[in-house]
């Protein structure tokens, strides 16, 4: 590829470079084009592939915001991808005639303040008011300060648990909406605004005028109403061992574990500090081989009850507990996040809740036998707490991806810190009696079956490998998957009356053996990855028969993902 060959690249990265408001992406995209137009021995046609790749478009702004590789260009995030969004929610919010305040909060990734502070800027340039949160805090601050400020809108800048090289923007509709994240129409509603902004130069960017939010305006209030989800006479002694993973979660947690009376946990020092590098692990979600090395082996040394992490910005939440010699690193389990979501629900029930308890179509149907057996209501959803968190008379949601919300009057999201305290309230009762949470999920199996779930992940560089994977399902759908035959195959595209369309397959199986089995798969929504999601129903016809009903549950989904990667061809 050469100049010639390609001019009108080179005059969108040279309109682009003259917009930019960044001095670092400006000197990033000039040293491309200086590359490109060189010597074609000396990495030319590697900046030609670059250039190509940053201007093939522009990043989608979905349901789930925006979110992507930090670097120059409209297929990155950056200050002037950022300052269009901002742009395009204003002009929003004001066509749906959605005044009032919008509450922006920030992680402690490269970026984000930045990001944060323009958007401050185009709201109140916009004529809407803008509040930024006191400094780096977790997403359910800025999802709680959205419901207690009665906000018009919230804006997340955050990464999450993505790679150190990415950020993100989720967006929170207020008023009507009820602080959640924003679901269709909303979201297209927002991209035609954002695609109709003109150049950089016709938004206006306030100096000033907007308000930097105190912690006693909305951090004292959410550490309140956090510490209040566990009742004032239930046990508190317990011990933890605590990682934020380099995110922001570490104060916050502190602050409410201390607020509820618990000990102070022992935090991972060397995940302690917030770091944009996230210098210990790959990728910064407990979910990910080695993530939690670190954490067992701080509970090798100190022996706590449970090990509890947050993901980087402390929406999540996962729990790890002894399973073998606990003086060992190898000694640690960590919980998936259905067995998590299992041991909230039923601590739940005892507690008395009263309301519907929901999950998502890719969560163990645990929670349905659950919530029946309680006389609660029950739903099921797509994936992710901007579906959740919109279900009627919500009293407690999960999904299998360690998020939990135990309090949706005050945070309509998951809430890695508040789901945090009723899972150490949940430890410490049973430590009181002489149990642990392994022996409450023995209990649950025992009562509605084993319900063992498994995921088989893969991340791909090429997402053309996604699409060709899941043609090639629809195409040709197993008849039998472990010895299974498969009952159903539900293409999950063309939506029903209970579930909006969306890119998914769903297999329903039968067999000697089991009660039931269920395959999901899917694309992710946040990372390049294809997701197929197990589920095998074992019955356990008494305690002393759940070692063998784990072990036929294992080799199950085991079978199941070697006999689903050959049938996807992945």
């Amino acid at each position: 590829m050469t100049a010639n060959h390609d001019g009108d690249l080179l005059s969108r990265a040279r309109t682009w470079l003259a917009e930019d408001p960044d001095p670092e992406t400006r000197e990033e995209l000039s040293a491309l084009l200086a590359a490109a137009e060189g010597d074609p021995n000396e990495g030319s046609e590697k900046a030609w592939s670059e250039l190509a790749e940053r201007f093939d478009g522009t990043l989608q702004f979905g349901t789930a915001g925006l979110r992507g590789e930090m670097g120059a260009g409209p297929m990155r995030m950056n200050r002037a991808v950022v300052i269009r969004a901002a742009a395009g929610l204003a002009a929003y919010l004001k066509r749906e005639a959605t005044s009032g305040l919008v509450v922006i909060g920030y992680d402690a990734r490269h970026n984000s303040l930045a990001f944060a502070r323009d958007t401050a800027a185009v709201m109140v340039a916009q004529g809407l008011k803008a509040a930024l949160l006191p400094g780096p805090l977790p997403t359910p601050v800025l999802a709680y300060a959205v419901r207690h400020f009665g906000a018009a809108a919230g804006v997340a800048v955050t990464a999450s648990h993505n790679p150190p090289r990415d950020n993100g923007y989720k967006v929170y509709l207020g008023g009507a909406f009820g602080g959640s994240q924003i679901v269709p129409p909303h979201d297209s509603g927002i991209a035609a605004e954002i695609e109709a902004v003109g150049t950089l130069d016709e938004v206006p960017l306030a100096v000033e005028g907007w308000h930097v939010l105190s912690e006693e305006d909305v951090l004292e209030p959410y550490l309140a109403r956090a510490a209040s989800v566990v009742d004032a006479h239930a046990p508190r002694d317990l011990s933890v061992v605590y990682t934020p993973m380099h995110g922001v979660g570490r104060d916050t947690f502190l602050a409410a574990i201390e607020r509820a009376g618990f000990p102070a946990p022992t935090v991972v020092t060397l995940q302690g500090d917030p770091d944009p590098a996230f210098p210990t692990v790959s990728f910064p979600n407990p979910e990910e081989p080695g993530a939690m090395d670190l954490a067992f082996a701080a509970a090798a040394e100190h022996r706590p009850d449970i090990v509890i992490a947050n993901d980087p910005d402390a929406d999540r939440l996962a729990v790890a507990v002894p399973a073998g010699d606990p003086s060992t690193a190898s000694g640690w389990r960590m919980l998936r996040g259905d067995e998590v979501g299992a041991l909230l629900a039923a601590h739940l029930v005892a507690k008395g809740a009263k309301g519907t308890f929901a999950t998502t179509i890719v969560s163990s149907s645990l929670l349905g036998r659950i919530a029946e057996a309680a006389g609660l209501g029950y739903t099921e959803t797509l994936t992710g707490f901007k579906w959740l968190s919109r279900v009627d008379d919500l009293r407690y949601g999960y999904e299998e991806a360690l998020g939990y919300c135990v309090d949706p009057e005050a945070v309509r999201d998951k809430d890695g810190v508040s789901a945090a305290l009723l899972l150490a309230e949940l430890a410490a009762t049973l430590k009181a009696q002489g149990r642990t949470l392994q022996d409450l999920l023995d209990d649950l199996a025992a009562t509605h079956g084993l319900h063992a779930t498994d995921q088989l992940s893969v991340r791909v560089a090429d997402l053309r490998l996604i699409a060709d994977a899941m043609a090639r399902l629809r195409e040709q759908p197993p008849t039998r998957l472990a010895g299974l035959h498969v009952d159903s195959a539900e293409d999950l595209e063309t939506g029903s009356d209970k579930l909006p369309p969306t890119d998914g397959l769903r297999y329903h199986l039968s067999g000697e053996g089991v009660s039931s089995a269920r395959v999901v798969v899917r694309p992710s929504g946040t990372e390049p990855k294809l997701k197929c999601y197990l589920e095998v129903v074992v019955p356990v016809p008494d305690a002393a028969g759940l070692a063998t009903a784990r072990e036929q549950a294992a080799a199950l989904l085991a079978s199941l993902k070697t006999d689903l990667a050959a049938a996807a061809g992945i």
